[in-house]
């Protein structure tokens, strides 16, 4: 993995929890072994099993302590895999999808958890996938697998160099960039956000910055009407997503 990501645990390509493991072996994820902790649930135990054998993947069972010393502090259920380097993939690939475009392009996103729980509802709601920078941003790591419920290893993720300049890229494809922005000209409700888009999240800290919110189309809002002055990436996101869901379906029941 790149030194520039962000990560709780060391840089490895450990994975980590039952339901991510299960779900890389689904989606058949290349893995070099599973390490089980002794005295997990046999029911467990056995699914696990069985999907390994299925794709060939070694299995070890070894005292818990040692599948603490794979990853330190992580809540690993037992459960952990060796795989390999998480492979991304190019924007034309996300361009050349089928169906009408919903593209995540997420901005300096630097809380693993939100990226995560990001990418799980990007899944769920079936995005055709996301782009995230290489610098300034945390990328696909173990943490990120794990708050994502194992939907990393459905959802494609690009990641690139200029995030202005891959908005001009998408834009030239024939998408419209949307842009989350608290001082939006439009509530998310009243925008057209019917056909090809890219929905534009900022960071954290950052929101989208000055030359991103320049190459979107327009600006939306999400209405704050309480005392807090906005809400968590991941939240806006699946916000946004949604809403895309709702007036595609309006359009085309």
């Amino acid at each position: 993995m790149h030194s520039e990501r962000v990560v709780e645990l060391s840089d490895s390509n450990i994975i980590f929890g039952r339901n991510t493991v299960r779900e890389a072996l689904r989606a058949r994820r290349p893995l070099n072994k599973i390490v089980l902790a002794r005295g997990i649930t046999p029911q467990v135990k056995r699914e696990l099993v069985f999907l390994a054998r299925e794709q060939g993947v070694p299995v070890m069972e070894v005292d818990r302590v040692r599948v603490d010393a794979l990853a330190p502090g992580a809540a690993h259920q037992g459960i952990v895999a060796i795989a390999g380097e998480q492979a991304y993939v190019e924007v034309e690939d996300l361009l050349r999808a089928d169906g009408i475009p919903l593209i995540l392009v997420l901005n300096e996103i630097q809380d693993p958890h939100n990226l995560g729980a990001i990418l799980r509802t990007a899944e769920a709601a079936g995005c055709t996938g996301a782009i995230i920078p290489n610098r300034r941003a945390v990328g696909v790591t173990p943490v990120v697998a794990k708050a994502s419920a194992g939907a990393v290893n459905y959802i494609p993720v690009a990641r690139v160099a200029n995030i202005p300049r891959t908005l001009r890229f998408l834009k030239e494809g024939g998408l419209w960039i949307a842009g989350a922005d608290p001082e939006g000209e439009t509530v998310y409700w009243e925008a057209d956000l019917k056909g090809p888009l890219a929905l534009v999240i900022g960071g954290e800290d950052t929101g989208l910055g000055r030359v991103v919110r320049k190459e979107c189309d327009y600006l939306v809002r999400l209405p704050m009407v309480g005392r807090v002055g906005s809400l968590n990436a991941s939240v806006a996101a699946a916000l946004l997503i949604y809403e895309v869901l709702r007036q595609r379906r309006q359009d085309n029941p």
